[in-house]
């Protein structure tokens, strides 16, 4: 049944993924908060369906450290579930992502509505300069950002390199940078089929303030917060910030 409800769960949100891209390209005309709408209806379907038909639910810990302004947030990235979930749990939002997305058809052709930061990652550098150039001007009209500073999606209970662009953005931007951390990959694992039942839990940190603060240490910090959180979290053995690897349960 697991396996069933599983590939049920990956059809349906397939053929989801699709009737929204199709449809939205009729919202082009619209102003792109109008579009944002419309097109999160996918995350908010999808969420829907993972918890109906694979009993996948989710708690968020830490609202009280959203700030009301728009800002950077920084996050693990484990699973797809994430790129759905926090467009119900943050503000109208972009995200930072690799620009061949954009190709895909249909779920590229949805991402292409929201104007999202699409960078070259074979650019090196100048890489940080896209990120850095559209992020400001995203914030500075309201739109918060989501990076996912490892990169790429990282299995669970592993890591991987922490990159310094989202903490230049935020601190060219003059905002604050939110760490995340959450489990999602233990129930549903990157490139993965098998949506197993339970109950993510996704941790909200306090801001962090960038003012007057290196890019390096700024990212320190926020890998310190997730990873560590990630450790507390985790019902695998998860190497900690101090080195080593423990097993934590769901404390």
């Amino acid at each position: 049944m697991l396996v069933l409800r599983s590939v049920l769960a990956s059809v349906l949100l397939a053929l989801w993924a699709g009737v929204i891209s199709v449809l939205g390209q009729l919202t082009w005309p619209l102003p792109r908060p109008w579009r944002y709408a419309f097109v999160s209806l996918f995350a908010r379907g999808g969420l829907l369906m993972l918890r109906n038909i694979c009993g996948l639910d989710f708690t968020v810990e830490g609202r009280e450290h959203i700030p009301g302004q728009a800002s950077v947030v920084m996050a693990k990235h484990q699973s797809a579930w994430e790129t759905m979930a926090f467009q119900l749990i943050f503000p109208r939002q972009v995200w930072v992502l690799k620009r061949e997305l954009l190709w895909v058809p249909f779920v590229g052709w949805g991402l292409a509505l929201l104007k999202p930061i699409a960078i070259d990652r074979k650019a090196g550098r100048r890489a940080i300069e896209q990120v850095v150039d559209q992020g400001r001007a995203r914030l500075h009209e309201g739109w918060w950002v989501i990076v996912f500073p490892e990169g790429t999606r990282v299995a669970a209970g592993t890591k991987g390199q922490y990159h310094r662009g989202g903490a230049v953005l935020a601190q060219r931007a003059g905002c604050v940078v939110v760490p995340v951390a959450h489990n999602a990959g233990e129930f549903w694992g990157r490139q993965q089929i098998i949506k197993r039942p339970g109950t993510i839990r996704v941790v909200i940190g306090p801001p962090i303030a960038t003012q007057d603060r290196r890019s390096a240490d700024i990212t320190a910090e926020a890998e310190h917060w997730i990873e560590s959180t990630m450790a507390r979290i985790s019902t695998l053995p998860y190497p900690n910030p101090k080195g080593g690897a423990e097993k934590h349960g769901n404390s």
